[in-house]
């Protein structure tokens, strides 16, 4: 009961903002960025044989997948090909590096002068990581003949244009942040997902020859959605006592209050998926370079059993090994949060403290504990939403179609907290007095 209540506000709070001229025109703003986003996805690169690269796209269910995420750009090799991933992976670097290097560490704990300079680096990284990453995604299709230029100069041309339509996103992904709702670069993720929806059902409406599969396809897909939801809103309460000392006159009093903390069951998100996806992609693309269609050799076998779309019981090997990666970066992830929170010191620092643990490290200890046990329910969805193409696969027999669980996690993830943020700007205009 609470959470539909919970979904009904959230949906009418949608319907609220557009009765309130500047989130009205936020929202405007926010799908105006979202066209211009779609317009530079349909820019291709000059000497890409389009045809050739959707053939390799048709065979290639990985590279399917990947073209899903950014909207069809991949598939037409546009400027915006790489999407705002670059950028995602430098967030995660610095993410990992902060803990790790003393002097980034402090920076964090200068507030938001510290932030802005860890800003500055992850921006500065995205542009080589995106050179990288164009170069080796031009010098995958040139192995596949769909790229016909080779001098020096016009690759350098194509990784310069590559590196700026990812810097261009991040640019559209920030003005959303600024003027529009929501966190922009998940909004960006977000356009180029549903972008792609469209053909996904299309291709859908073809196969018309399996319907019951069709049907057990839908049924799971809206089941997963359901599940997402669930332990995307899912948390633990710990409840935390605060005692302050007040002074009127000469007089001193106790006060006291009580609330809690919420410790959510899927901490890490996403993070986890990705970082498992990343891992799982480099050794076939690696072997990519090596592999010999007409002798197979090693590479070929590499690239074998590190297929999604591999035939049992080959294909079982990379499934299993994507579960098990995702748990162990669920944990890990999770404590590289967990530690950077320093939840202990922050209640010891304000007056706070949990009903029958002592401050400092009993605190500590506690609150790891807690977070270790309800880790494992969010580690064990996200291995299971990691395997749930194999499993929908296996259980519709529909091949036409490919279920990208991780696609629909950021989809519902990035939906909640754009609801949320919409909901949040209504309460505070109902505080203010504008909306009666």
């Amino acid at each position: 009961m609470p959470q539909r209540e919970s979904r009904s506000r959230l949906i009418q709070a949608m319907i609220d903002a557009f009765s309130l001229p500047d989130l009205r025109q936020k929202l405007i703003f926010t799908v105006v960025i979202l066209i211009i986003f779609r317009f530079v996805a349909h820019v291709p690169l000059p000497g890409v044989d389009l045809a050739a690269l959707r053939d390799v796209f048709d065979k290639n269910q990985l590279l399917g997948m990947l073209d899903m995420f950014s909207g069809g750009a991949m598939r037409n090799f546009s400027v915006a090909a790489m999407g705002v991933y670059p950028y995602i992976t430098a967030s995660i670097i610095m993410q990992l590096l902060v803990p790790v290097i003393p002097s980034l560490r402090v920076l964090s704990m200068e507030g938001e002068a510290g932030r802005h300079k860890i800003n500055q680096y992850t921006h500065w990284l995205t542009i080589p990581m995106a050179a990288l990453q164009g170069y080796a995604q031009i010098a995958l299709l040139r192995s596949q003949n769909v790229v016909s230029a080779s001098d020096s100069l016009s690759t350098v041309a194509m990784v310069i244009s590559l590196t700026a339509g990812t810097v261009f996103l991040v640019w559209l992904g920030e003005l959303i942040t600024e003027r529009g709702i929501g966190n922009g670069v998940s909004i960006i993720i977000f356009g180029g997902i549903v972008a792609g929806l469209p053909d996904m059902i299309g291709r859908g409406y073809v196969a018309k020859e399996n319907f019951i599969g069709l049907l057990a396809f839908a049924i799971l897909g809206l089941v997963l959605i359901a599940l997402i939801v669930i332990f995307t809103e899912g948390h633990r309460r710990i409840p935390v006592q605060y005692a302050k000392t007040a002074f009127r006159g000469a007089r001193m009093y106790r006060q006291t209050g009580s609330t809690y903390v919420p410790l959510r069951v899927n901490t890490a998100g996403m993070i986890p998926l990705i970082f498992a996806m990343s891992l799982m992609i480099f050794p076939a693309t690696i072997a990519s370079y090596f592999a010999n269609a007409q002798e197979p050799n090693f590479a070929n076998l590499v690239m074998d059993w590190f297929n999604p779309s591999a035939s049992l019981p080959i294909g079982l090997f990379y499934w299993v090994f994507y579960f098990l990666l995702t748990v162990g970066f669920a944990f890990f992830y999770t404590m590289v949060i967990f530690e950077q929170m320093n939840l202990a010191q922050t209640l010891q620092r304000q007056g706070g403290f949990i009903p029958g643990v002592r401050p400092g490290k009993p605190t500590t200890e506690y609150l790891s504990k807690v977070i270790n046990r309800i880790t494992w329910g969010g580690a064990l969805f996200l291995a299971l939403v990691a395997v749930m193409p194999f499993l929908v696969r296996e259980m519709t027999d529909v091949a036409v179609l490919s279920l990208s669980s991780t696609a629909i996690l950021i989809v519902v993830g990035v939906a909640l907290d754009t609801m949320k943020q919409v909901e949040a700007q209504l309460t505070m205009r109902r505080y203010e007095g504008f909306l009666k």
